[in-house]
């Protein structure tokens, strides 16, 4: 076989305009409703050029999926068994709430794969995501029987984690239209979820 030949300045650009703004119109029309015709145009780029990197829709989706997964998981990752129970997973929590802000359109792409059934990522969320979830979720466990911690189902603590701060993302113009103008939904977001959580959590 011939080695792979490295891809070039002008190619590692292109692609990455490429993604960028797949990224835009995925979150914005979800898999269904976006068309290679859109993605071009958003990338500046001629239809042929795109698919001159990508063979199809689904590659482009497939491949922001897969660096999203690697993003989605690293403030699981970063909760530590040494540390403080409550403060690694408030932090966690918080984390989580930061990339509602900072990543809206990555969190309604995985909502929107999600919602359809996974058909291009349940393998990844069957095996990476799940494998990372039992080990944290055997961390909590620790921490609830050894009394450092009130007792908590842990799996469902990561979910309702996961619902109560991806939902600013991927519900944004809802909780703004209810909340109205002049409100700051994330900053108000994160003292309400300390409380519930403090309370939740204290043994």
């Amino acid at each position: 076989m011939t080695p792979q030949r490295p891809r070039t300045r002008i190619q590692r650009r292109n692609i990455e305009t490429i993604l960028e703004a797949a990224l835009e119109v995925f979150s914005a029309q979800g898999f269904r409703g976006a068309t290679l015709d859109q993605i071009a145009q958003a990338a500046g780029l001629s239809k042929p050029n795109l698919l001159y990197y990508f063979p199809s829709k689904e590659a482009i989706h497939v491949e922001l999926l897969s660096g999203l997964l690697d993003v989605w998981l690293a403030p699981l990752r970063a909760m530590d068994p040494a540390g403080e129970p409550r403060a690694e997973i408030m932090a966690y929590m918080h984390r989580k709430l930061e990339m509602s802000r900072e990543m809206p359109r990555e969190s309604r792409l995985f909502a929107n794969e999600v919602l359809q059934g996974a058909p291009r990522m349940s393998a990844l969320l069957g095996s990476e995501l799940k494998e990372l979830v039992d080990e944290k979720a055997a961390v909590i466990r620790a921490w609830s029987e050894a009394g450092r911690i009130a007792p908590v189902d842990p799996y469902h603590l990561i979910f309702s984690i996961w619902a109560l701060t991806q939902h600013y993302a991927d519900f944004d113009v809802q909780v703004r239209a209810v909340l109205g103008p002049g409100r700051d939904p994330l900053d108000e977001a994160g003292r309400f979820l300390d409380t519930l959580f403090e309370r939740l959590l204290a043994p």
